[in-house]
């Protein structure tokens, strides 16, 4: 049988790639809640500042099982019911979150929050893959993950226009009545991407990673994943912070924040239009090797309008070069394990997301400076290009 799912027509495609941009939404959102709950959530509930880091990381932690298992689930039982069942679960879980009277039930419900998260993004790169022409797949599905820096600015000016005293519990329930909203729509709107195919429900998770000569392309794949997500995460988790740490405003780390994500959305455009017309090699390298000297230049930079531009030009080059990985990610496999494929190095990428901000935070409670915690990502950087360099030359790709 061809390994080629069916395409919809021009017009089903759109609709499909804006429900999946608007999940990606709503992931941002609520990936970013919790900071944005923080400051009355954190009194509310008698917790200290870093149990509130605890919370924000079981999220990460349960996204990396989420995306481990959906895209395994999705290979065998459809893409379409487990995205659909992903986003419920992340709605319920997050409507538990605001009920939640104490730290371990907090813990507990961003934990399953995070698996709902973690199933659902290998199936927003295989369905956006699977419905969009080949000479537009990667801008395509950049276009999709734009909505998760959209989601996470949205929650930034919550978090700047609402009252101080404002219930923090208003923040989850937002974060969970609207998936429970678009998964009916998600029912309706979304085809089912894969076709059946003989074996399917067979393949073993090692085996489409690591079998048939994979092994290379997944090891590479996952070492530039987990940098990004490093720097990102870094950056999501500590900019304001570290904006703060030299001596500027708390208005300024906010500006800095804003354009972080801002910007960051116009290198996920740019970059995956130029891996659509130029092949992945020369804009990742480019994007990357432009975060690196971007992360060097916010390091040493002082006065607020370096800052804030320095901050934007890091957003374009990691959320450029992360949700054009995305993109690349599928094609390394065949099309009847591309979600096991994707979901794995979008989990494996998200253990950067856990060690991004611990490391910072152990560098900032040794007196690190600012310079030097955010040089500390250059080290990764360089190695995720060096990887992206030899994943082009020499790793082995599959037909669309």
């Amino acid at each position: 049988m061809t390994d080629a799912a069916p395409t919809p027509n021009p017009f089903r495609a759109l609709w499909v790639v804006l429900v999946c941009t608007l999940i990606a939404v709503l992931e941002g959102y609520d990936i970013q809640a919790i900071g944005v709950a923080a400051p009355t959530l954190a009194p509310a509930l008698r917790l200290g500042q870093n149990q509130i880091g605890l919370a924000g990381s079981m999220a990460m932690v349960g996204l990396v099982f989420g995306a481990l298992l959906g895209g395994w689930a999705a290979d065998r039982i459809g893409r379409k019911p487990v995205l659909i069942a992903s986003v419920a679960w992340f709605g319920v879980f997050s409507l538990v979150t605001a009920a939640a009277p104490g730290l371990d039930m907090l813990l507990v419900s961003r934990l399953l929050t995070g698996i709902g998260f973690g199933g659902a993004m290998p199936l927003l790169i295989t369905i956006a893959a699977e419905v969009s022409a080949p000479s537009r797949r990667v801008s395509t599905i950049t276009s999709v993950f734009v909505g998760m820096p959209v989601g996470g600015s949205i929650a930034a000016l919550i978090a700047r226009f609402l009252p101080p005293e404002f219930d923090w519990r208003l923040i989850f329930v937002i974060g969970g009545v609207a998936p429970l909203l678009i998964a009916p729509l998600a029912a309706v709107l979304l085809p089912e991407t894969a076709a059946r195919r003989e074996g399917r429900v067979n393949a073993r998770l090692l085996s489409v990673l690591f079998g048939e000569g994979r092994a290379l392309a997944t090891v590479l794949l996952w070492v530039p994943f987990v940098a990004t997500q490093l720097v990102l995460s870094i950056m999501l988790a500590w900019l304001p912070l570290l904006v703060v740490g030299k001596g500027l405003s708390r208005d300024t780390g906010f500006v800095s924040s804003l354009s972080f994500n801002l910007v960051g959305i116009v290198g996920c455009l740019v970059v995956g239009r130029a891996v659509d017309r130029l092949g992945p090699r020369l804009p990742l390298l480019a994007a990357l090797v432009g975060l690196a000297f971007a992360v060097a230049l916010l390091a040493m930079a002082q006065g607020s309008t370096l800052v804030v531009a320095f901050a934007g030009l890091v957003g374009f080059g990691v959320v450029g070069a992360q949700f054009s990985l995305y993109a690349i990610a599928p094609r390394f496999y065949p099309a009847a394990v591309r979600a096991t494929g994707a979901g794995a190095a979008v989990g494996v990428g998200r253990m950067g997301s856990i060690v991004g901000p611990l490391l910072a935070g152990a560098l900032r409670a040794g007196h690190a400076s600012v310079t030097q915690t955010l040089a500390c990502t250059l080290p990764a950087i360089a190695l995720g290009a060096a990887c992206v360099l030899v994943l082009t030359h020499k790793a082995r790709t599959f037909a669309d």
